[in-house]
């Protein structure tokens, strides 16, 4: 998400960072550019206005004038009003209530909204250890209710059955009354899709809402709609009482318009984006870390936390541990960082919230670095443990063998051997003084010009950081 903004915004920012001394007319000149930069993303023209009237204010007063960087301060007060605009803080669910709390969600048809329904599900039994059981009201769509059932299943979450032959208040105040006899945390509510604001099914969801009185009233919205996505927000908040808003497909957005607009047009704060199709696709919604995103500083604290809670810790410490000892970093160490990766969404989506690395991380999806770590996996599985542990040992003729039983060409063998290399060099130095920046110069230098093509030595570029932070760099 914010890609095409981003780029746009460093572009303009960079003319004024310079400057010694910013006066009205070159300030007038990168608001021009930063406005057309917001409009261009599809974020809302009131949003767009209020912003750039907040940034032209505080730029134009005694806040920059006085300072002895003012281009700097420039991008600090953008920074800072791109905060503004989104929500200042992160608003958690409100779940302060007599058990179970109950959570509605509402939403369009197509917007994601059973697929969130199950990832929040998911996010609470994981992060908040509640006991969670989510049900369908959707009595229209049968599909609807065996997918949510698959989707619990899945995710490990109870299931209250329901059929297109009942009343959906009937359904969820019957699921509730189960919650409360097996003392169950939160009820999650899955209401029908709308196709449109349709006068009969919004007197539905009022009718539910007012029988259940839920806790949380969540609005589904795929942010692919740009500013259609607040307008309908708002529409919907109109007629029911929204604690907040659930941004969807937020990986397939370029523009980010949604996810500027929502909170300033319907006064709602986001909670969450989904930020893919897997069921831990669910991220807290911070606006100070997505204003940093979109201003190309990256967002190393959503990194560290997605680290903690997706690593596999015992084999974080035993390759610690290892590396302490001496020992070497052998190839199914290797392939342990590469299985790490990839939980964490791949190459790409790391190296998002790396400051100043979004260049490298558009680059690494074009060149379709998760099919290259596949074709690594194959080719280290190929080898017999021996050569896995001892890489040293393969010799042209075990290239031959490797390649043939992976699928693959000798020389994609000899790439895994070299990235290898490259990589047992780069845990080397993690150990010592100023290991991230030694990790990221590492990084730098295994990028090949033009991205190599798939597998040419970037699947492993981040490997030391799932494999556990290095030292002077845990979370504050």
């Amino acid at each position: 998400m914010f890609n095409n903004l981003t780029e746009r915004l460093a572009q303009t920012l960079k003319s004024v960072t310079g400057q010694a001394k910013l006066t009205e007319d070159n300030i007038k000149g990168t608001l021009r550019e930063v406005r057309m930069a917001l409009l261009e993303a599809d974020v809302a023209l009131p949003v767009v206005k209020e912003f750039i009237n907040g940034v032209k204010e505080r730029a134009i007063g005694q806040e920059v004038s006085t300072s002895l960087n003012p281009g700097q301060v420039f991008v600090k007060i953008v920074n800072e009003e791109l905060i503004r605009v989104m929500g200042s803080a992160n608003e958690e669910l409100n779940l302060a209530a007599q058990p179970p709390a109950v959570v509605m969600m509402a939403g369009l048809q197509g917007a994601g909204k059973t697929t969130s329904v199950a990832k929040l599900s998911r996010w609470l039994k994981e992060r908040k250890k509640k006991s969670v059981l989510v049900v369908s009201a959707d009595v229209y769509r049968p599909a609807a209710i065996k997918q949510l059932e698959t989707l619990a299943s899945e995710v490990g979450v109870n299931f209250f059955p329901s059929s297109s032959d009942q009343d959906p208040v009937d359904i969820a105040e019957g699921a509730i009354q189960h919650a409360k006899q097996q003392h169950i945390d939160v009820v999650i509510v899955d209401t029908a899709g709308r196709l449109h604001v349709d006068g009969d099914m919004m007197d539905e969801i009022k009718r539910l809402h007012a029988a259940i009185t839920p806790v949380e009233t969540l609005f589904t919205v795929d942010s692919m709609t740009g500013q259609d996505a607040a307008n309908t927000a708002k529409a919907f908040n109109d007629v029911l009482p929204l604690t907040g808003v659930i941004l969807t497909k937020t990986d397939g957005d370029a523009r980010g318009g949604a996810a500027l607009s929502v909170r300033q047009i319907t006064g709602k704060p986001i909670k969450f984006l989904g930020v893919g199709e897997k069921t831990d696709a669910l991220e807290p919604f911070f606006p100070d870390r997505v204003a940093s995103r979109i201003l190309g500083m990256g967002d190393v604290l959503s990194l560290i936390e997605e680290v903690e809670h997706k690593v596999d810790k015992k084999k974080a410490d035993k390759l610690a541990a290892k590396l302490k000892k001496g020992k070497g970093f052998d190839l199914e160490d290797f392939r342990d960082q590469l299985q790490q990766m990839k939980n964490m969404g791949g190459m790409g989506a790391m190296m998002a919230k790396l400051p100043g690395m979004g260049k490298l991380a558009e680059a690494a999806e074009s060149a379709n670095a998760e099919k290259g770590m596949l074709q690594m996996e194959a080719v280290i599985n190929s080898m017999t443990p021996h050569e896995r542990r001892f890489p040293d040992v393969i010799s042209g003729s075990r290239k031959k063998r490797i390649a043939a039983g992976s699928g693959t060409q000798i020389q994609d063998v000899n790439r895994v051997l070299k990235q290898h290399k490259q990589m047992q060099k780069m845990m080397k130095k993690l150990g010592g003084k100023g290991g991230m920046s030694k990790m990221m110069r590492g990084m730098k230098g295994m990028m090949p010009p033009g991205m190599g093509g798939g597998m040419g030595g970037m699947p492993g570029m981040g490997g030391g950081m799932p494999g556990g932070l290095p030292p002077g760099f845990r979370k504050r």
